[in-house]
């Protein structure tokens, strides 16, 4: 829970990103991740054998082959045996999985990466096989059928939003971060992004059951996490629609003076299942190169805005840092 004096400090201590391409080039799940998880490396100074667990994020729906997620370990190197693990999501929820393996106080540091190739598959048809299976699947509504009903309820409500949202480009890239606790964090990185609030919410899986003008999920995780515990100098939203920034600033109580996605955001680049991890790690590298001293990173995933994950960055221990929220679903406070 926030502020639990038996959490383990954790920082972001490295941060690297593909070159996203709009295009499919033929790059295998090796070619996305290799390069990365050697510039992080070399960033940290760390050996292969001195990360404690790995975590990843993706969706084999997205190449059309079944446990992809193994073709990109065998870049990590899986002998001698490692502590590994994966997420069928989004690379943000392998971060936070990481997280909690670290507080476990057996190891010290973490290797998260995401990686994602929607450039091959067809998405809206990928995206509509997580919506419910009775009544919103078989219609195959797809990602921007969904935000759609969304953007017109948040015009209806007064936003002043386009009613028909345009998505980004279907992108191929990936992401990688290194976590480190305590000690380990500050020997390896000059400014650790101290990770001082991590929490993530759902909505009830029903769309008829939700308010698609509000996002009571974003607004509890925020909450947890503890964005509102002081002023948020850069915020780094995973909008993939021009709408859900309006909607994403009030449920995360952002001032006006807050900078929204100034390294472009997922409108620039969006790797599906490595999006909401860039979101963590651009945040992350605001404190890394001094440029602010407290950042917050969202990540989503879900049909409008359906599972929503805030992560706050400071770059001094602020005394709660490596806190996290419990995750559960909205409404259930």
């Amino acid at each position: 829970m926030p502020g639990s004096p038996h959490a383990r400090s954790v920082a972001i201590v490295a941060f690297a990103q593909s070159e996203h391409s709009f295009s499919d080039l033929g790059w295998t799940e090796a070619d996305l991740v290799m390069p990365l998880v050697n510039e992080v490396l070399e960033t940290t100074g760390l050996q292969r054998s001195e990360i404690g667990f790995t975590c990843s994020g993706s969706n084999d729906y997205l190449v059309g082959t079944p446990f992809s997620f193994v073709a990109a370990l065998d870049t990590i190197g899986a002998w001698p045996p490692i502590a590994e693990s994966h997420v069928e999501q989004d690379a943000a929820w392998a971060l936070y999985e990481a997280w909690v393996r670290i507080q476990h106080g057996d190891v010290d540091t973490a290797l998260v990466y995401g990686f994602g190739k929607g450039t091959v598959g067809d998405y809206a048809g990928i995206s509509s096989l997580s919506y419910d299976p009775y009544y919103v699947a078989p219609l195959m509504p797809g990602d921007v059928g969904m935000a759609g009903l969304q953007a017109r309820a948040l015009a209806d409500a007064g936003f002043a939003v386009d009613p028909d949202p345009t998505p980004p480009p279907p992108t191929d890239g990936a992401a990688a971060v290194i976590l480190a606790a305590g000690d380990t964090a500050r020997r390896l990185c000059p400014r650790p992004a101290w990770i001082t609030g991590l929490d993530h919410r759902i909505e009830p899986h029903g769309l008829g059951t939700r308010d698609l003008a509000r996002s009571e999920s974003a607004r509890q995780a925020a909450r947890h996490a503890g964005v509102g515990a002081g002023p948020v100098e850069f915020a780094e939203l995973h909008t993939r629609f021009e709408h859900e920034e309006a909607l994403l600033r009030r449920e995360l109580g952002l001032s006006e003076e807050c900078v929204v996605n100034a390294s472009g955001g997922p409108r620039k680049a969006d790797p599906v299942m490595a999006t909401g991890l860039i979101r963590i790690g651009e945040a992350a590298a605001r404190i890394h190169d001094g440029g602010a001293r407290r950042t917050v990173a969202h990540a989503a995933a879900g049909p409008c805005l359906q599972h929503n994950l805030v992560c706050v960055l400071e770059a001094g221990e602020a005394g709660t840092a490596g806190t996290a929220g419990t995750a559960g679903e909205a409404g259930e406070d």
